[in-house]
């Protein structure tokens, strides 16, 4: 019984690890945007970075997060974000 309790506390520590590295790429553009401008080579790097951060989670949970709105979204569709 162990095990079975085991596999849904592994994915939500694995969605809640997605959500911070999410949150983490999120700052580090928002802050390359402030430094840099939103067209700067920073922070089209950490645009590439953020959306890396959502495609694994994607690859994973079929969601993504959204620091700025704080909620996960069930569409592959953050490009419109």
């Amino acid at each position: 019984m162990m095990c079975s309790l085991a596999t849904p506390m592994a994915r939500a520590d694995d969605r809640s690890k997605c959500q911070h590295n999410i949150e983490k790429a999120e700052a580090r553009l928002d802050d390359a945007i402030r430094k840099h401008g939103a067209r700067s080579h920073e922070a089209e790097d950490r645009r590439r970075d953020l959306n890396s951060e959502r495609e694994k989670c994607w690859g994973a949970h079929h969601a993504w997060y959204d620091g700025h709105e704080h909620q996960w979204h069930n569409e592959h569709d953050w490009d419109r974000h």
